[in-house]
């Protein structure tokens, strides 16, 4: 299956400058980004909520190995290190697309910036929205009862 952006030429650090041109073109008051071996952040802060989205990067070593005709080869380092740079510069056109969708639609009143950011929005203990409801979810779902799919 053909992911979004999977050949994209585009660096790293120019999807990073168009997502804080953008995130600024819509109001963001504060704009940060950082990195480490596991992953990258963007973090902003617009309409009085900060917003932080992980973009986990996938290690080299998963990029060492190649299945092809089911036979597994190792490929050569620079083969891999090539795949991985990829991957990276796809996750932030694609992190890029959905910041940019999602401000668009609170800009346009199709939904508000709580619908839209919900989940990444950080609340006071440095855990997102996000975070800290999926597992909530998923107790509520083994142990609860749901409501009625359509309201009668």
């Amino acid at each position: 299956m053909a992911s979004y952006a999977q050949n994209t030429g585009v660096s790293v650090e120019r999807s990073r400058a168009e997502i804080e041109t953008i995130v600024k073109r819509y109001g963001a008051s504060k704009f940060a980004n950082g990195w480490d071996g596991e992953g990258a952040t963007i973090l902003f802060e617009m309409k009085n909520r900060r917003v932080r989205f992980d973009v986990p990067i996938p290690p080299l070593e998963e990029f060492r190995k190649m299945v092809k005709w089911g036979k597994e080869r190792e490929l050569p380092d620079g083969e891999a290190q090539k795949l991985h740079d990829q991957e990276v510069r796809r996750r932030f056109r694609a992190l890029l697309l959905i910041i940019k969708a999602k401000l668009e639609a609170v800009e346009s009143n199709i939904t508000t910036f709580e619908e839209e950011f919900l989940a990444h929005i950080v609340l006071p203990g440095g855990q997102t929205v996000g975070e800290w409801l999926t597992p909530q979810i998923e107790t509520s779902y083994e142990k609860g009862k749901l409501p009625p799919l359509l309201p009668r």
